[in-house]
């Protein structure tokens, strides 16, 4: 008795947290298949795979939110995913002539499967996926308290511009209390900077805890150790470690560390093009790439205004040329394509721990 040749089936998955939205199609019969995967979990989406037991299956999933649980469970069933990159699988639809729905994304996916192409997406192996799961978190917390430091700063300035006091550019060194006593302020705003110095207080005490936990981190860790070169802190080389590391699955692209972190001008906002070329007519170019690569990434390249830094001589001339804030955008592609082929370089092994020195 002949060995029965598997059955090939391609289909497409849209993912949502309460659904799993699939088009599934048996090349051999042309049958389809669809429907929805509800509760959207791996328990209820293993049962689906079952379905598929001993054929040869491949299914397409876009890199969002819930990706992680689909492709180990489609690894676990001997299915192959093909992980699609998001912004290029929305730009391949073309025109809309019908309205959005999950169906029909599914169905897009399928097709772009079928006919060789999907853009894909790099799969991290588990390594890689824990380390910058634990990088982001980090990393995130630690750029939030920040910037919620940074409001209350703010408020706290506010409160003196609203009741006629000059601002004050030692808020948080020398005697607190004269703030207080600052001729001209009511006793509301008295009260509402006495609070705000309070919270200030307690988020550097967070802020200070943190930063020890990712200086910890940042020492163990290959690939933030040799972003060292790059900054004299160990927070960013962190945070640029942890999203620029998936960088190395495009060895052909040239300027793809810019594109993984393109910004619009502007406060810690990297530009999409080159400073010597005019901007282009109509809205500015959207950002590309996580916030956090950003705001690491031009942390990093203000410091090179100092004297110290190795990219100082660079950063002086822009400046003269451009201003200060455009050079501050300029180094800081400069050092989001050193930080890439550094990475790249270390491969894997830039996610594995390394002994304290």
């Amino acid at each position: 008795m002949l060995e029965e040749v598997p059955m090939s089936i391609v289909g497409g998955l849209d993912l949502h947290r309460k659904q799993v939205t699939f088009d599934v199609v048996d090349t051999a019969t042309g049958q389809v298949a669809r429907g929805r995967i509800c509760p959207s979990n791996r328990e209820t989406f293993r049962g689906w795979l079952e379905r598929f037991a001993g054929r040869q299956v491949d299914l397409a999933v876009e890199g969002c939110t819930g990706w992680r649980f689909v492709v180990e469970e489609c690894r676990a069933a001997g299915v192959r995913a093909h992980l699609a990159e998001p912004a290029e699988v929305a730009g391949l639809r073309g025109r809309r002539r019908h309205p959005k729905t999950d169906r029909l994304d599914a169905q897009h996916l399928r097709e772009l499967l079928e006919t060789g192409t999907l853009p894909h997406s790099w799969i991290p192996p588990t390594l890689v996926l824990e380390t910058r799961a634990k990088v982001r978190l980090y990393c995130r917390l630690y750029k939030d308290l920040l910037d919620e430091r940074g409001g209350w700063l703010q408020r706290v300035q506010a409160v003196f511009y609203h009741h006629g006091v000059p601002a004050q550019h030692d808020l948080l060194h020398g005697d607190r209390d004269r703030l207080a006593r600052l001729h001209g302020l009511s006793p509301s705003g008295r009260q509402a900077v006495t609070v705000a110095l309070r919270v200030i207080d307690a988020l550097d005490g967070e802020l200070a805890l943190l930063r020890a936990e990712l200086t910890e981190f940042a020492r163990g860790q290959a690939g933030c150790r040799e972003l060292q070169h790059e900054s004299r802190a160990r927070v960013r080389p962190a945070a640029v470690g942890g999203d620029l590391g998936r960088a190395r699955r495009h060895p052909a692209v040239p300027h793809l560390p810019q594109r993984r972190a393109a910004h619009r001008p502007g406060h810690h906002r990297l530009l999409l093009r080159r400073q010597a070329l005019p901007r282009p007519p109509g809205p500015a170019p959207p950002q590309i790439g996580p916030a956090l690569l950003r705001w690491a990434l031009y942390e990093a390249a203000s410091a090179a205004s100092r004297a110290g830094s190795p990219d100082h001589a660079y950063h002086q001339q822009v400046a003269a040329r451009l201003g200060n804030q455009r050079a501050i955008l300029s180094v800081a592609r400069k050092l989001a394509r050193r930080c890439h082929h550094r990475l790249r370089a270390l491969g894997d092994e830039a996610f594995t721990g390394v002994s304290a020195a």
